[in-house]
């Protein structure tokens, strides 16, 4: 082959990683789950969750515009905000307050991750000011039309600082029980209390995540994780772990796109 044509199939092949790169990592898709909860208020039935984890600091387009378009099609009563919406490497919180400030007008809650806690959670201000309501070791009651569920939050468990049994400490009746913290490692916790769901992040599904295998390594837990990505269940507690939006130490995606997660809870 004459090396003109070398140069072009080498150019062709660059193009093509980078087109593949970028789709992977910019490409958003909606990922939708049905949870049945024993004891779920008739009320709350049919009410959906909108789950985001893991932004990093990432744009979605000039002032998050293809993330927003996106996630403002889907139909959802609250959303939970499962941590690391900024990057320790680059703080930036305007990422996650353009995000925030578009969302359709329903609760919002958030959990602090392991990156807004290694930057000082310098995003605590910007959340109050934009009414997300941050559970750290905190739980508040939902009541609708005289009935309820609790939304629990704990601190980050990566960093061991989730304190579940203080945020326990404030539920004080027998309504389902959702929730929300950074990590998966929590889940024999919620398991052991009894919890009903829990929505975790911090895999980000691996970022690289082989057919068959699953992913590779996720942190905090090495390689071949036990909890990576998607739906587990024991006992009466279900836990979903988003594959989060952006990424962390490499901005390289595999097999796991950005994700929006839609959580549809419903009585069993």
């Amino acid at each position: 082959m004459q090396p003109i044509y070398w140069l072009l199939f080498l150019i062709v092949v660059v193009f093509g990683i980078g087109a593949f790169w970028c789709f992977e990592r910019y490409s958003i898709r909606v990922k939708q789950y049905t949870v049945c909860l024993n004891n779920l208020p008739a009320n709350f039935s049919g009410l959906t969750i909108l789950h985001l984890s893991d932004l990093h600091s990432k744009q979605f387009g000039r002032r998050q515009t293809k993330l927003v378009r996106l996630i403002n099609q889907q139909k959802y009563d609250l959303v939970a905000l499962t941590g690391d919406f900024v990057n320790k490497f680059k703080p930036d919180i305007k990422p996650m307050i353009d995000l925030i400030n578009q969302l359709n007008k329903v609760p919002v809650y958030f959990v602090p991750g392991n990156h807004e806690r290694k930057t000082g959670f310098q995003a605590r201000e910007s959340l109050n000011a934009a009414g997300v309501r941050i559970l750290d070791n905190k739980a508040v009651r939902m009541v609708k039309n005289g009935q309820c569920l609790w939304i629990i939050g704990v601190d980050d468990p990566h960093l061991g600082k989730a304190c579940l049994n203080a945020a326990l400490e404030q539920v004080d009746d027998s309504a389902p029980k959702i929730l929300l913290a950074h990590s998966p490692n929590i889940y024999p916790e919620a398991i052991e209390k009894r919890l009903d769901l829990v929505l975790a992040g911090h895999t980000h599904g691996g970022q690289v995540r082989l057919p068959l295998i699953g992913a590779l390594i996720a942190p905090g837990q090495g390689l071949f994780p036990q909890w990576d990505y998607g739906l587990y269940q024991k006992g009466q507690t279900t836990m979903i772990i988003n594959g989060g939006l952006g990424e962390s130490d490499l901005p390289v995606r595999f097999n796991i796109k950005p994700e929006i997660g839609l959580v549809k809870l419903l009585p069993a």
